[in-house]
Order: C-alpha cells, then structure tokens, then sequence
C-alpha cells in the first residue's frame, strides 16, 4: 500500500489516503493517481506508514515542510520550539521527571503535568485511581 498527504496552499494536511501499489508503484505515478481523483491542481506528497520517507507518517493537521522534506505536528504552544533534529516540538522548561504511577509511595497515584502557557510551566493534576475494594 502507498499513503499519500494532501497538502493545502499553506503547506498544512488536510487528508491521507491509501492507494494500492498497482496505482502508486513510484511517487510521481501516485501523486497523477491521486490528482486524477481529486484535481489537478491538489498537491499531493508521499508519506510512509513506517516512517520511511519525510521522517515521520503525515496525517491531518500536521505541516509539511518542502525545505527539509519532512512532516511535523503544528506548533501546539507559542512558547514551544521546533527542535529540527527530531522534527517535534519542545517546551521552554522540560516536563517534570516524576510524571507516570507512583508506584513507590502510592501505587494508585497518576502524577500527571499539562502545560500552561500563561506562566510557561506544567501544572500538576495529579490522579488519584479508583480502588477495587
């Protein structure tokens, strides 16, 4: 199977679509299949399920960069960087190091952050699960 990402005029996905290899056995002849399909004038570009090419599968929403060849999410916060080695976005102030089950002082306790943007740090909200006794 081939995957391909369409991409819009501001370089955003807005869909990814499976075409049999019959119909995609190169990446021009899949992007003809898939502009015969949905218009000539749809741009189309080839993504991998395994992450072979463009660094990452594409799906919706994400951006793709023609520059560096590569598909990555949008910019989820305005304080966030693009580190370009991993193709990801990084906060300002890395994720506390405890997040995950307490399993040492309270095995029913989800240590949980969220990012808040206002004061550009992770806000604790912590879980507590629910026993079955």
């Amino acid at each position: 199977m081939a995957h391909f990402a369409q991409i819009d005029s501001s370089n955003i996905v807005t869909q990814v679509i499976v075409l049999n290899n019959s119909d995609a056995p190169n990446e021009e002849a899949g992007i003809s299949f898939c502009q015969a399909l949905f218009g000539a004038s749809t741009n189309w570009v080839q993504t991998s399920y395994n992450d072979n090419i463009r660094f990452r599968y594409a799906s919706t929403g994400m951006k793709y960069d023609s520059s560096n060849d590569v598909f990555y999410p949008q910019q989820p916060y305005p304080s966030w960087t693009l580190n370009t080695t991993l193709w990801a976005w990084e906060p300002p102030v890395a994720m506390p190091d405890d997040a995950g089950w307490d399993s040492e002082d309270n095995p029913t306790e989800w240590v949980a952050y969220d990012w808040d943007e206002d004061s550009t740090s992770w806000a604790n909200r912590t879980v507590t699960a629910l026993s079955g006794e």
